[in-house]
This record gives structure tokens, C-alpha cells and sequence, in this order.
């Protein structure tokens, strides 16, 4: 397993949170997922093998919000 923070910008209710946690729990390959709307990230525990940081970030892309590594 392997953790990284992601720095999330665009959300701005506990409904973005929400919706930031859900996308990323569906990967296949993460863990936990723990979105902070205050400090606008997100900690996930994921399988390497089985998918990348990049897909994490393009994930979150897709959703309408601005996403890097932190």
C-alpha cells in the first residue's frame, strides 16, 4: 500500500466532500480515501499495482475539480 495527499481545489460544501470521497473510493485499488474540505485535500491509501497517482488526480479531473500531488 501506498499513501499520498492530493490537493484538491473547487470544493466548497460537505456535498463536494462527498462527492471527492465516493469518486475516489470507486477506484479499484483504494483503500480509504479521506477528504478534508477545510485544508482542501485528500488522503488515500491505494495499491500501486493497480492504479497511479495520475489516474487518482484524473479521477477527481473528471468530477470538475482541480486535483495535483501535494
Amino acid at each position: 500500500m501506498q499513501k499520498v495527499t492530493l490537493k484538491i481545489e473547487g470544493m466548497h460544501c460537505g456535498g463536494c466532500v462527498k462527492s471527492v470521497t465516493r469518486i475516489l473510493q470507486e477506484l479499484d485499488g483504494v483503500e480509504i480515501a479521506e477528504v478534508n474540505l477545510e485544508s482542501a485535500n485528500a488522503e488515500v491509501t491505494f495499491e500501486p499495482s493497480q492504479v497511479s497517482i495520475e489516474e487518482l488526480i484524473e479521477a477527481v479531473e473528471n468530477a470538475g475539480f482541480e486535483a495535483q500531488q501535494a
